[in-house]
């Protein structure tokens, strides 16, 4: 079949232009290698962000480094793609081109738009100053700093209500993110145990504030059930079916049971929710595309826009029904699969995929701590060390990079297991109440594709 080309255009390889540097962008440039086209990857970092690891860097028992690797390297054996660090603002559908964040412009055949989510804070956008999010490598240094100058702040004071405060952790959100991190802060604080001698810092209170009936709802109920009893064990306290209405810089306000509550707290992780990044808005505008309340834009089938078969949509951008009816989660594996769908029609002449993209559901995972872990996998249900092995293997095959550097994640995770941390500096300031280095964040960009 020969290649399709734009009307009015030389002939030659087709253009293909790649939003988002993250798992579906990564992966949709790596199976195109081959194909007669000239690929463009457009990101606003120069670097793949691993997500799934975030919280651990978060709690010092990796480095932020470990969670990053360079895009270029990761490209190196596809000649016939470049790469550009710039951020796409608009799209021009009409002409078949992108808008860059200069004014330039780059014309496509084929593009693909898998530029990932970005933290929702559902309408309180004043709670993103005084809570720590985890999606980017700005967040975790600066929740990392909250973290620990939290236990210095709490040895420095003579204060017991503020020394509590400080000695206090709150995280909105139960999903696998919220948990995860969670259940590493309460081991972090056992293992500072012996650190300090005017504190308790292994008493320091973990707390988990959800809205829904049960955490980690996307698994079973028993294994929900299981990850509660995990994190109760580790001494992380799981308030279900609690609704934060309020976050301020001394604590948060959250109704349960139909009242109004409080915890004082210094330090509020945000791991509620996730929203489309404004993109899609633009894309959705200039395509007459629908979104979802998530602002993600609702795709056909087989992952084009409706009226647009050049265009096609992956990842946490994509909205599409899976098997049982409900949106195909926001994960690393949907967003890797969506990609081979697309690029291989792209391989054999197609603007894009024609034919109705099938997950394969691989499964879920969430740990909580060393040996606390859950996996459910076309309905078989692991707990326990076998599911927390699972989770190492499949992270580690996902990893990447550069040469050696699953080794060397392994190596920091067993010394993590002796009780050594990797990243447990307080970098600049001593922790605040508010967010850390609002300047340096400004030149952050919200991630490319979450979990």
């Amino acid at each position: 079949m020969p290649p399709e080309t734009t009307p009015g255009r030389p002939s030659g390889p087709r253009r293909v232009v790649i939003v988002g540097g993250g798992f579906g962008g990564l992966a949709a440039a790596r199976s195109l290698r081959h194909a007669d086209a000239d690929v463009t990857l457009v990101d606003r970092r120069n670097h793949h962000l691993f997500q799934p690891l975030l919280y651990q860097a978060a709690a010092g028992a990796l480095s932020p480094s470990d969670c990053a690797s360079p895009i270029r390297p990761a490209l190196k054996r596809s000649p016939n793609t470049t790469v550009l660090m710039a951020e796409v603002t608009d799209v021009d559908a009409e002409r078949r081109q992108v808008v860059l964040d200069r004014g330039d412009r780059l014309e496509y055949d084929s593009l693909i738009v898998a530029c990932g989510g970005q933290t929702s804070y559902f309408g309180h956008e004043e709670w993103k100053d005084v809570t720590c999010g985890l999606k980017t490598l700005a967040d975790v240094v600066d929740l990392r700093k909250r973290f620990y100058g939290a236990f210095e702040a709490a040895e420095r004071t003579e204060d017991p209500v503020e020394r509590a405060e400080w000695l206090t952790f709150v995280v909105v959100g139960g999903g696998p993110t919220g948990v995860e991190i969670a259940g590493m802060l309460a081991i972090t604080a056992q293992t500072m145990k012996r650190n300090f001698r005017r504190i308790d810092a292994a008493g320091a209170r973990v707390i988990v504030l959800d809205a829904g009936d049960r955490v980690v709802a996307a698994f079973s109920p028993k294994l929900s059930q299981k990850v509660t009893n995990d994190l109760e064990e580790l001494g992380v306290t799981v308030h279900e079916g609690s609704r934060v209405t309020a976050i301020d810089e001394r604590g948060v306000t959250y109704e349960a049971d139909g009242a109004g509550k409080r915890i004082d707290a210094r330090t509020v992780i945000w791991a509620a929710g996730v929203h489309a990044v404004a993109l899609t808005e633009a894309l959705a505008r200039a395509t007459g595309a629908s979104t979802d309340r998530g602002g993600r834009i609702e795709v056909n089938p087989d992952l084009t826009v409706p009226g647009h078969p050049e265009i096609s949509v992956i990842g946490d951008v994509a909205s599409l029904q899976g098997p049982k009816g409900k949106p195909l989660p926001g994960l690393a594996t949907v967003a890797i699969q969506q990609a081979h769908h697309v690029a291989k029609a792209i391989r054999a002449g197609g603007p894009g995929a024609s034919t109705p993209f099938h997950y394969l559901d691989k499964g879920a995972l969430a740990v909580v701590g060393r040996g606390r872990a859950i996996c459910e996998v076309r309905g078989l249900e692991l707990s326990g060390w076998p599911a927390f092995f699972t989770y190492l293997g499949v992270h580690l095959y996902y990893l990447g990079g550069q040469t050696g550097r699953r080794l060397g994640v392994l190596i920091k995770w067993i010394g993590v297991r002796f009780g050594e941390r990797q990243s447990a500096l307080i970098e600049g300031e001593l922790a605040s109440v508010k967010r850390a280095s609002r300047g340096a964040e400004a030149t952050e960009w919200a991630p490319t594709s979450s979990r």
